[in-house]
Parts: C-alpha cells; structure tokens; sequence
C-alpha cells in the first residue's frame, strides 16, 4: 500500500544531531540513530590519541580553572586525614583477602618531587583504591629510606646537622604527595634514620654474623679523598664520584663484608617463579653470573728459566681450550704481581697500575673497547703443552672476579684476540667449527667445536677430535687426576661490600677489643647504638671515618667482660635500611620484635611493587639476600619478597628545539650540518617552532630545520617541572590524571602542558555534567543536575561498557585506555537529555581511583554523607554488554545510498523511520510517494519509491 512520506524539515536541525530524536508511538525502544558522517564533532590533539568534545568547546576556549579544584581538593585531603580514611587497622579481618602494594622507597631531597616521581605512586594509588572497593585489605604505605651521603654532603659544605636536614626535606616530600591525594595510611609511616627503625636493621646485621655471613677484609675499594668515604661502583662515573665529581681511586682497605655469594644458586634460581619483567629477571642472572668450568694452577718460570713453587691460579669456562693458551693475564691489583714484576719492567708496570686505580671496574670492562696491558717480565708454563708462555698485566681482568687472572686463548675470546693482535701474541687454533676444515684467524671462533691441536702424549692428555663439551669433561677429569687443577662453579657476583666511612648512616652493633683487636658483637638487647651528635662532619683525612672524631662514643667496653674496647667507626651504606623497610611497615610498632609472625604471614609477600628500572639490580638483589637469611633464621614465610614488579618509564622533560649556527652566525638547517665543523647551538622557543611533515621548522624561516629531543628532567637542563605549580593551575586530579593518561605505565613519555590541559577539560566537563553550568556570579549550585529517571537501556549499555573496560585496563595496569574509556561514556552521557542519578553514581565511582578528589565532591553532591573510598566498585552485567546493533544497508529504487544502525529485530516501519531522518538518506525520501519497501532483517531496506522524481543534484 502506498503512502505519502511527508516531514517537516525542521527534523533535520543540525543540533538535534547530538541528541537521540524522539521515534514514533509504535517505535521499539533502545533503537540507536546514526550521526551523519558530515557532522563531527570538536577534537583536541593528546599524546594519547583524539579526544572528542562536546560542541560548546568549539565555540570559546574556558579559562583553566573550569571548576573549583582548589576548594574541592583542599577540603577532601583534610576530611581524608581528620578520619584517617586509608589507615589499615593493626587488627584485620584475615578471611578476606590481601593486597600489599608498595613504591620503592623515595629518598627526600631538598630538591623536592618533580612530576616524573608521581608516576609511579599514581599508578599504586589507582590499585590501592581499586583493591579497597573490590573488598580487599590493603596495605599502602609510604617512608623515607634518608641516611645517605647527600644529607652529609649537603651539612658538611653548610654545618647543618643531617638529621636537620633530612627531617625538612621528609617535611617537603610528605607535604607534597598529602597534595596529590594519595591514599597512604601515615599511621605507618617510617624512616631508616629513626632509631626505632634502625635498631632492627643492627638486629638483622648481628644474625647476619652469628650465621657466618658477614665479616671483615682487606678489599679493593674506591676511595674518594675529597668526600672522605668509599663509593659503590654505580657511584663512580668515568673516574669520578657522581655527586661532586672529585677523583676516586682504587685502594686496599680493611672494610665489611657480607657473603652474598653463598645465596648465588638460590638467588638465581628463585627468579624463576616471580612475575616480573623479564628483562630485569634477565639482568639479574647476568649480574650473579654463574658459570662452570675449572680451575687450574700455572707454575712460574723462575729467572733461569727453573718451574717455582709459586703458581698462579686461573679460572675459566673453556678447560676444553687449555692448548690455545698462548699467555695469562692477572689483574693490576692482584696479590701476587709484586713477586711477578721483573726489575726491568718494575716501573712500567707501576705506572700502569697507578692509572688502572683511578678506573672504575665498569670502565676496565664493558666500557673499554681498546685493551691495554704490560709485560710483567715473568713467565709460566702452560700445564697441558708444556709451552712457555709470557705473563701480562692488563686492567681488563678484574682482581674481584675469579682468581684475579686469566689463561688467554686470542683465538677464541674476543678480548684476548684483541688484546693479541694489539701486542703481536701467539694465536693458536684449536676449536674448528664443525663442518670446516680451514684456519681462519681473521676473528675468533668463541662457539662450541671440535678440538684441534690439542695433544700432549707425555703429559697423558689427548683431546684432538672432541667435541667441545667432551674435552672439557676430559680436561677437568685430567687436571683433577694430576693435582693441577679442579672443577669449579664460579660466579660474576661478588660478596657486598657492607661499610661506609661516613657519619651519616647507621653504626655496627660491635666492638674491638684494645688487646687483641677481636671483635665482639653487642647484645641485643643493647640495641639500639645510635649515632652520636657531632657537630663537624668533614673527613678526617687520613681514611678514618667521621665518627673517629667522637672519641667519648668510640671508647667503650665489651659487653660480656668489660673489657677496654673501641667501637666501629664505619656505618652501614644506604642500601642497609632499604632491604627490609616492607617488612616493618607490615608492623611499625612492635618494640618486641621485627614484625610480628602472623602478621607477616597474612601480609607477605609484596604483591605488587613498583620503582624505576634504575634499582633492578642491586637494591632489589640485596633486598632478595637479606629476604633468604630472614627465612632461613624463620623470621619470614616466604622466600622471596616482591612477588610481582612493575617498572615506570621516565617523564622526560618538554621538547627541546635547537637551531645550528655556522662560524659567522648564519643559520643552517639541521639536515645540512656537515661532519667536522663547528657549529653553535641555540634554544628555539616552541612559539617560534612550526611542525613540516616529520619535521621542526623555525616559523619565520621554513627552510630552516631544528632538532627536537626531550630530554631526562633536571636542575642543570631547566627542564624540571615542579608538581606544586601544575598543582596550583590545574589541580592535583588533573596531574594524576594526564600522568596516567600520557602513554602505557612502562614507557618512558614526554611532558606536555598542552596535554594536561585536555584532560583537565575533561574533568570540568564531567563536574559540569553532573553539577551543571556556571551560576551567573562564577560559582556552582548546591546538589545535582543528575535526575531520578530510570536509565533507558542505552544508558546502561553504555555504563557497564565503561565498566567493563576500565575494570580490565585497571587489572592489566594500562591505566590510559581506562581514561579513555571514560572519556568515551562522557561524550556519550552529554548527548542524553537526562542524566539518571543512577548511571552517573556508577560512574562517579568508576572515576575515583584515578581522579579521588573531584569523585568524592561529586558523590556527596548525589546524595551522600560517607566517602566512597570503600564503597564497591561497579561490576559489568553480561545483559548490558551485548551489542546488538548492526549496519543496515539502504537502497532507494535497488541502488545503495546509505547505511543506518539499527538494534537486532527491529521492525520493518522502524528501519523506514530510521532512514527518513538519517541526513544522507532523507533527501531521496522526503516528499516522495513509497510504492513499497523490500525489507530483509539484518541484511537490507530496500525502498521503491513511486516515482523516481530525484533530481540530478541529488545523485
């Protein structure tokens, strides 16, 4: 049957694109219109894709401050601490579960927080919350791991007391995340430098002892005469100490010791079952470095020419290679190279050692591409061939490592191929590689093979055509048999060097006896031995430590007989404190012991822990160590102590844009810089900069390309940004939230101000939405624009998306498409004509782990009296979550001109209505007479109209 289509054309208003039109009487519910393709809406550009706005924001830029932050924030973070809302009960429910999730400890500087370091603590507040509305009890705690050699630094160069410092700067750093709103409970906060803490770190030092693991030894460190202390390797950069760069040296002192070494296997081993990266699981098995191979002794060639009693041990992973060995190298600062050095070659091998010294053991290894040695002068003799061979003396052999010396096979090591090459060496083949028959001694072959020129019949050792593996079995079966050597498991990791000469860290429970110099372990219930004020803390010049000027404190007795005694006067390093700092935040206050049983049973182990990637190995290797001694002694449940690791990419600083200036100041374009010129650099302003493609151009001269970097924040670069001001701008929400929003947790990203201010739109646009707009004085009405309706099914639709997808992003930690999400509920929710007071309570919640401050003012503006921070975190329904639309092709007279989204079943007079208002289609409709329609469900509307009365302009 026929029938006239008459509309009225006021039906395709533009505005009424961005809401759902009203359908006929006999509409379905829930049928969803489809936007003209010709009508988008505003977009702003984000680091993290497109963010769509509402069209308003079209029309004029807001001003930055689009709702009250400041207010809302302040009042939130004081009702947080008045009711101590994230404080975890002593006493817990231990029937429901855990969720212990920890930052690696800050330490306070007087620099402050800048915006990289919120990183990481935005990601574990977002968890924390997350697990408190999912029914979990969680622990969040936050402490200051502050004895260290900045603070003694900074009191040495002003006379300020350490402690001084360090309590302004715990001040500054706590001041500053309370800001941020994250949801620590400061009931449990701690601080290494507390002798109520650090009495349990001398208690885990003297079990350490009682078990053997620790003691003392004449050890090469680096010393730093300047700074009066011995630095840890990281602590040295090209010779240098990293903080004041003053020359460090190498020399013997009598220091600490703790035998890491004796936890290798298990350290290694364990590794296997922890949920952490794998590259960072990777660099610890590097650094433990476990190898098998053997150890061999090397008899010294006395001066005329006579085999001495005096040997020389080596250790190596290829026994299968003992013919190749072509000369041996010890280290500079191995013990027996005064006895190798001939007078002809004493001063040339004294020099050379003088200048190894000054080298860090990084630099002497990994950094050092071209090898230098010098002839000892000695010469030894190769066991298996019988061979003389020379001694050298070269820095890239390590006195810390092995034996201190080396067996040299060029032709199948690359370093000792280098080092050959440089010094005209022997170089003997005796590896082939399978299927090859020739010499090639144009590198080294450093794979398994089969052994070549490898037989000494009168020595009783023949290898030739054995695989690589069998001769090695057969050379240590050899060299046990004959006395000259053994098997041997052998490890890159050293024993921890476990002292300080510094004032500012904590003392070793132990004395010296003035008689014998034995030492003797305080008692323990002596503990705590605090530190005694000084009131100068320079070196004292001749290598003792600072706390040698407090001779009241150093002069004491023994605890068990009185005797006359003398205390140590090194202090721990800063590493002591922050081995076991998670373990007393399980149990701050027990004066009794470290952490009571059952709670460390219920809270360990850490489930989630996230640091830089800076401490992946030593912090979190030392920690591992200390976790196995405490669960041998069975202070501890586990055996490991972080179960899952996270690590934060960096915030780098803004791009940086440089121009290139020649010798007589003319500009040229990046791409022209020649090679071996001089050119001046110059910051561009990014006002001046335009972007050309994939390149920066200066604005006023395109041809003119610039180099753009970002580069790591710092106070020397001037591109720290400091969290206080993005703050006082934008809010403490807005931070978290582009933080969060800028890219994947573990990539490093770049600032961008042009960045937080999108997502600060954002979060006025959801204040608007539940609050409404402006009061005409600039202020806000009290309560909610949001309605009592019940939600219409497209509504919830939309909701329980929104949930489902930020509850998996929050799981996975991919925290910036949850803000996307949420983002997308937005847009969607602005073009509803109500806002259900239901729907928008959901979302309220949805949107507190990442933006508290803001969620919390607008759930007490729905209606409520408590804070939300327990209440439960909305769950998806199946129901909501099925998506039955569908595009559905439209045809006019058998010819295809559109689509229209339609909802599974819809009728055949919905389909026809949805077409006549869709923009495209509603010109080929309109004021025509529809003979009749063709309509296959799910497939296709076909529309025969009466007459084809459509004008060429309409094809």
């Amino acid at each position: 049957m026929a029938f006239q289509m008459q509309m009225n054309a006021q039906i395709l208003r533009p505005e009424l694109a961005w809401r759902p039109r009203p359908l006929s009487s006999s509409a379905m519910p829930g049928l969803r219109m489809l936007r003209s393709s010709s009508r988008r809406s505003g977009r702003i550009r984000c680091s993290n894709g497109v963010l769509p706005l509402e069209p308003q924001a079209q029309e004029k830029q807001e001003s930055k401050r689009i709702y009250p932050f400041d207010e809302i924030e302040l009042k939130w973070q004081k009702f947080w601490e008045e009711n101590r809302t994230f404080r975890t009960p002593d006493e817990v429910d231990t029937s429901k579960p855990k969720f212990y999730i920890l930052d690696m400890f800050p330490y306070p500087s007087g620099a402050g927080l800048h915006v990289g370091h919120p990183l990481g603590y935005t990601a574990t507040d977002i968890l924390s919350r997350f697990k408190r509305m999912r029914g979990f009890n969680v622990l969040h705690p936050m402490g200051w791991d502050a004895f260290g050699l900045p603070a003694e630094q900074y009191a040495i160069e002003t006379g300020t007391h350490p402690k001084v410092t360090t309590m302004r700067n715990i001040e500054r750093f706590r001041s500053q995340l309370k800001s941020l709103g994250f949801s620590y409970d400061w009931d449990r906060e701690i601080s290494t430098t507390e002798p109520d803490y650090y009495k349990w770190t001398q208690w885990i030092f003297l079990q350490i002892l009682k078990k053997g693991l620790a003691y003392q030894a004449e050890v090469p460190v680096n010393w730093c005469p300047a700074l009066g202390t011995v630095l840890a390797n990281e602590e040295v950069v090209d010779g240098v100490s990293e903080r004041g760069g003053y020359p460090v040296i190498r020399k013997p002192m009598r220091q600490w010791m703790l035998r890491i070494t004796a936890y290798a296997d298990r350290l290694l081993d364990d590794l296997d079952d922890l949920d952490w990266p794998e590259s960072i699981k990777e660099m610890q098995r590097n650094w433990i470095g476990r190898s098998e191979g053997a150890e061999l002794e090397f008899s010294i060639l006395s001066e005329q020419e006579q085999e001495q009693d005096l040997k020389v041990c080596v250790f190596t992973t290829r026994p299968d290679t003992i013919f190749g060995a072509t000369y041996l190298v010890v280290a500079p600062e191995h013990p027996l190279l005064p006895l190798l050095i001939s007078e002809e070659q004493r001063k040339s091998v004294d020099e050379y050692c003088e200048v190894a010294a000054r080298k860090s053991d990084l630099e002497r290894t990994e950094l050092q591409k071209e090898k230098t040695g010098v002839f000892s002068g000695s010469y030894a003799i190769n066991p298996a061939s019988g061979e003389t061979i020379p001694i050298w003396v070269a820095d890239y052999v390590l006195g810390s490592y092995g034996t201190g010396a080396i067996m040299a096979v060029p032709a199948h090591d690359s370093r000792d191929y280098d080092f050959a090459k440089m010094y005209k060496l022997p170089i003997i083949q005796v590896v082939r590689p399978p299927g090859q028959d020739c010499d090639d001694f144009s590198k080294p072959y450093a794979e398994d093979g089969f052994i070549v020129n490898s037989s000494n019949l009168s020595y009783g050792l023949n290898i030739d055509g054995m695989s690589s593996k069998d001769a090695a079995k057969e050379v240590i079966n050899w060299l046990e048999k004959t006395g000259a050597g053994k098997g041997k498991v052998n490890y890159k990791l050293r024993d921890w060097l476990f002292a300080r000469q510094r004032y500012w860290g904590e003392p070793f429970p132990v004395v010296f006896l003035n008689e014998t110099g034995e030492m003797v372990p305080l008692c323990e219930e002596d503990l705590p031995l605090t530190l005694p004020e000084l009131d100068e803390f320079t070196p004292t010049g001749t290598g003792e430590p600072p706390l040698a000027k407090a001779i009241s404190w150093v002069e004491t007795v023994d605890p068990v007989f009185g005797k006359p005694a003398k205390r140590e006067t090194s202090t721990m390093p800063q590493w002591a404190g922050s081995c076991w700092y998670y373990l007393r935040f399980m149990d701050p206050k027990n004066a009794s012991a470290l952490v009571d049983k059952e709670r460390e049973k219920y809270w360990g182990p850490v489930d989630v822990y996230v640091g830089g990637a800076e401490h992946s190995v030593l912090h979190l290797l030392y920690a591992r160590f200390w976790h196995k001694v405490l669960y041998d002694i069975g202070v501890v449940s586990t055996k490991e102590p972080f179960q899952c690791l996270i690590n934060q990419g960096l915030i780098l600083g803004e791009v940086e844009y440089t121009a290139f200036k020649n010798e007589d100041g003319t500009l040229v374009s990046a791409d022209a810089i020649g090679k071996g010129k001089e050119y001046s650099q110059e910051k561009i302003p990014p006002e001046n900069v335009v972007k050309d493609g994939d390149s920066f151009v200066l604005r006023e001269n395109p041809s003119i390309r610039l180099t753009a970097r970002a580069h790591k924040m710092s106070k020397s670069r001037g591109n720290v940004v400091n969290p206080d001001d993005v703050v006082n701008e934008y809010g403490a929400d807005s931070l978290r939230l582009y933080e969060m929003f800028m890219g994947p947790l573990r990539d490093s990203k770049t600032w961008s101000t042009g960045g937080i201010e999108g997502v600060h739109r954002f979060l006025g646009r959801v204040w608007r939405l539940i609050v409404g707009p402006p009061l005409p004085n600039g202020g806000y009405s009290e309560g909610t624009i949001a309605t009592d309706d019940e939600p219409t099914l497209e509504q919830l639709r939309a909701l329980h998306k929104c949930i489902q997808k930020v509850t998996e992003e929050i799981e996975g930690t991919r925290f910036n498409t949850g803000i996307s999400a949420m983002m997308e509920f937005t847009n969607a929710a602005y073009k509803w004509k109500k806002q259900p007071k239901s729907i928008m309570k959901e979302f309220v919640l949805l949107l507190s782990p990442y933006a508290p401050h803001i969620s919390e003012e607008l759930w007490a503006r729905l209606g409520h009296v408590s804070s939300l921070a327990y209440e439960s975190f909305p769950k998806a329904k199946d129901e909501y979550l099925k998506d039955t639309s569908m595009v559905l092709p439209v045809q006019i007279n058998g010819k295809t001109r559109g689509t229209i989204v339609v909802e599974e079943g819809c009728s055949e007079w919905d389909a026809l209505m949805l077409a006549s208002t869709d923009d495209k289609l509603a010109k080929f409709i309109l004021n025509q007479n529809v003979k009749k329609t063709i309509y296959v469900p799910g497939k296709i509307l076909n529309v025969i109209l009466e007459q084809q009365k459509i004008s060429p302009r309409s094809k």
